[in-house]
């Protein structure tokens, strides 16, 4: 009589499904890790990429930046020579009006002398000028001042600084001592509008 173990048959196929079951969490489980240790590797990988990009960004961005200073100190320089230059050519242009100005003076005092007044002394302290002088009447020191005033190289007012009336002895007549005190500008030409056609040519002070 032949028997058949039948339980032993049926636990057979009950322990084999459960084991490839086992088999595809380990193989599952392994998969994951591996995915994620590439994952984690490419990370690294793309973060080191980034990082050397950065460095080279920076070193670029400091080689800009010693480039761009040198440039701003070359602009600096070229900026502090300018100045100079034009400082240096400033003073040249003063030097010259200063050149300029005693003749330009002299020809106007010389131009603006009415007839009967001399001139005695002149004083000079910058652009300031003191004048002193005699005449024979007020209205020639009048006109003396207003042809001053008018020849625009004088700053108005020319003031009167002081005046006399000096006596005469019967055989010479009486004489006017003045002093007067004006600001000479070369400028005057232009800063000043002229007078208008057929003024006449006086304006100053009477003492």
């Amino acid at each position: 009589m032949i028997r058949i173990n039948l339980l032993s048959t049926g636990r057979t196929k009950a322990v084999a499904p459960g084991f490839q079951a086992g088999q595809k969490m380990v193989l599952i489980g392994s998969l994951v890790l591996v995915l994620a240790a590439v994952g984690v590797g490419w990370r690294y990988w793309a973060l080191g990429q980034q990082k050397a990009e950065v460095a080279r960004e920076i070193e670029a961005a400091q080689r800009e930046e010693a480039r761009l200073q040198e440039i701003i100190k070359q602009v600096q320089e070229f900026e502090n020579r300018r100045k100079m230059l034009e400082a240096r050519v400033a003073l040249i242009d003063e030097l010259r009006k200063g050149q300029n100005a005693p003749v330009h003076m002299i020809d106007q005092i010389s131009r603006a002398i009415p007839e009967m007044t001399w001139l005695t002394r002149m004083q000079q302290d910058g652009y300031t000028l003191t004048i002193q002088g005699r005449c024979l009447t007020l209205t020639s020191l009048s006109d003396f001042i207003g042809n001053l005033e008018a020849s625009r190289y004088f700053i108005r007012p020319v003031e009167i600084v002081e005046s006399a009336v000096t006596q005469g002895d019967g055989k010479s007549p009486d004489l006017i001592q003045f002093t007067i005190r004006g600001t000479f500008q070369m400028a005057g030409v232009v800063s000043v509008a002229p007078p208008p056609p057929g003024a006449p040519v006086r304006g100053g002070r009477r003492g």
